[in-house]
């Protein structure tokens, strides 16, 4: 086949590639669309894996369409179970193991992977991170039986799957070196309402330390902190970080920083190879959120149709699904001067970050104040102009 005659062909069915996949297909029925992917190919919105005992809802009932359907809908060869573990891009041909697929241009859209955190201890074989739904499918089949988890990191994941945790009826332990939680988008001010707002709902914090090491015990696990402090839980979630999955890309020649890089036109280094989502970092910046995806996909399918289109990120605050403390962020960019404002309303929060100039920058805002969240968002900068 030569590459004129290859179809499209898209690594990952994840948000971002079932979402390219139905922009391109607003704009062109005819052109053959190969996806790839390792997992099982059904169709699923990650974020609300955090939200499974709000929604009262099973892993089987989180999937919105089963692969079959999403091949079917969206006229699309659809290759499950599969894994890419090379890219020829002189031959412009995906490798799967032995096998090689030509592709006329190829999107990376592998998403990433869950930090590993190096521990000791014969406990580990019950620590679980998740970060798609066969994760979350096992971790649920493990809390079969048993009432205590505890959660290593308090970022935006760790307090989501705290929050959802404890709706289930779960005692929950959150463990994290920071001071506050979610400390990379929020101020501590604000940080401080949501612990205050969890610990309400019965979790307990300890902030400041490390686990060092997890060992079974007769009824369960006994976490060692650093601190000197044993927990006695059930299961461990391991929520401190992803890591963009860029070692395909790198292996073949791609210019890999903290992401796969790719222009505002999601262009890799190298010819007819683009990124998008999560493994992708899109002009100097990594944002592994839905929006900026979302935003990626209908620019990219633009582009792959005939009509090449810059991504314009505008400001894009991020929702944290904490039911007990709605909150909504925008954090300022890390090299800019300037100081927080806080305004209260009980134990609401209204914290704006404004620079030198008084002009807005960031902003974090809980309770009763998240009805602002759209009139902050138009008076902020965009990312790009």
């Amino acid at each position: 086949m030569s590459t004129s005659e290859a179809p499209i062909v898209i690594v990952g069915t994840g948000l971002a590639g079932y979402t390219l996949a139905r922009e391109i297909r607003k704009y062109d029925k005819s052109t053959s669309i190969l996806m790839i992917t390792a997992d099982d190919g059904n169709s699923y919105s990650k974020p609300i894996l955090s939200t499974g005992f709000q929604k009262e809802k099973t892993p089987d009932e989180l999937v919105q369409f089963q692969a079959d359907v999403m091949a079917e809908r969206l006229d699309v060869e659809l290759l499950t179970r599969s894994c890419v573990t090379g890219i020829d891009s002189e031959s412009k041909q995906v490798l799967l193991d032995d096998e090689r697929v030509s592709y006329n241009r190829l999107i990376l859209a592998c998403g990433a992977s869950a930090i590993r955190l190096n521990l000791s201890g014969d406990g580990l074989k019950h620590v679980y991170s998740i970060n798609n739904l066969m994760d979350y499918r096992a971790f649920r089949h493990a809390l079969v039986g048993v009432d205590r988890v505890a959660i290593m990191g308090a970022g935006l994941i760790g307090c989501e799957f705290a929050n959802d945790l404890r709706s289930g009826g779960y005692n929950v332990n959150v463990i994290a070196p920071s001071e506050s939680v979610m400390p990379g988008l929020l101020p501590p001010i604000v940080g401080d309402r949501v612990i205050q707002s969890l610990r309400d709902e019965g979790v307990c914090f300890h902030l400041g330390v490390v686990v060092e090491r997890i060992d079974e015990t007769s009824d369960g696990l006994s976490l060692y902190l650093n601190n000197g402090e044993i927990l006695e839980v059930d299961r461990v979630i391991s929520a401190v970080g992803l890591r963009p999955n860029t070692a395909i890309a790198a292996e073949a020649g791609l210019d890999v920083a903290h992401g796969i890089c790719v222009n505002r036109r999601l262009e890799t280094s190298l010819p007819d190879i683009y990124a998008l989502g999560d493994c992708a970092e899109v002009d100097g910046h990594v944002l592994p959120y839905v929006q900026p995806l979302m935003s990626c996909a209908r620019a990219l399918a633009k582009t792959l149709t005939g009509e090449p289109t810059d991504i314009s990120y505008g400001a894009m605050p991020v929702m944290v699904k904490t039911p007990c403390c709605p909150t909504a962020a925008y954090p300022p960019p890390a090299d800019v001067h300037g100081s927080w404002h806080v305004e209260r309303a009980s134990e609401d929060i209204k914290a704006l970050f404004r620079g030198d100039d008084d002009k807005l920058l960031g902003f974090a805002i809980t309770g009763e104040f998240m009805n602002e969240k759209q009139a902050l968002t138009k008076e902020l900068p965009p990312i790009h102009n």
